[in-house]
């Protein structure tokens, strides 16, 4: 190896940390527990889903990385006060945390019910504010930390039937910078990625939720200046990003990861 290699593979390394994925089950979460197991990191999975948090759990340990699954509901104050708990308990201490889950539905504000509304604001807003607050503490003693909210495309514009989500995603944005203000001088960075249309599960079940064929929705969604959809591992990597040595002095933005779409 020459030195060269060595000064960037120390940068991007995470030998020695502990990250925190909700939604890991699926997508991008999935993608980027692999990714940061990839480069060093102990992985700590939270998801609804037992059996997807599961598996991931075992593709990462199977390959050699160190993973554990906790099972947490985000929009629960209790569970996630616990998680955290758990998981500082467990592996000693938590340097990242990638506030990713998320969830859509397809509606304007005429055609949404109220539970639908807060539900969706709760999974994709509120369940950052629930994990951040118990997180930070840990971070602090740490020495500092790196926090990735998963935001969109359409919390920096708006989008068509999809209300809630907009409104729930522009307020991750402005959290976001909230938040970087607060806790940068304790050496905690707040960050946000903001993908385009990313081949998950979530993606394709717009296309049901709209009736729109699936295969013809995933042709519109990869117009583009790069002309494809999206994939998990192109949003991991831009989190992998934020939660390395190569984004020391960057805090309180938001890097879109959309292929062009907003350009």
């Amino acid at each position: 190896m020459t030195s060269k290699q060595s000064v960037f593979e120390n940068l991007l390394s995470l030998d020695g940390k502990v990250a925190i994925i909700t939604g890991a089950a699926s997508g991008i979460g999935r993608a980027t527990a692999k990714l940061l197991a990839d480069v060093g990191a102990a992985v700590a999975l939270i998801d609804i889903d037992e059996s997807g948090g599961k598996e991931t759990a075992a593709n990462i340990n199977d390959s050699g990385g160190k993973s554990q699954f906790f099972h947490c509901n985000v929009i629960s104050d209790f569970d996630c006060r616990s998680v955290v708990e758990d998981i500082h308990t467990h592996f000693g201490r938590i340097d990242t945390l990638f506030n990713n889950a998320g969830l859509i539905h397809r509606k304007s504000v005429v055609e949404l019910e109220e539970p639908e509304w807060d539900l969706e604001l709760d999974v994709n807003l509120k369940a950052i504010f629930f994990l951040s607050r118990y997180v930070i503490p840990k971070m602090i003693r740490n020495g500092g930390g790196s926090i990735i909210n998963c935001g969109s495309g359409w919390g920096l514009k708006g989008g068509p039937k999809a209300a809630a989500y907009c409104a729930a995603k522009g307020g991750v944005a402005n959290l976001t910078r909230a938040m970087a203000i607060d806790h940068g001088r304790k050496g905690i960075r707040v960050n946000c990625v903001c993908p385009g249309d990313i081949d998950t599960p979530l993606l394709r079940g717009e296309a049901h939720q709209l009736g729109i064929n699936e295969e013809d929705f995933m042709q519109e969604a990869a117009d583009r200046p790069i002309n494809r959809v999206g994939t998990p591992e192109d949003v991991a990597k831009a989190v992998l990003f934020l939660a390395s040595d190569l984004s020391t002095w960057v805090t309180g933005t938001h890097i879109v990861v959309d292929g062009g779409r907003l350009a």
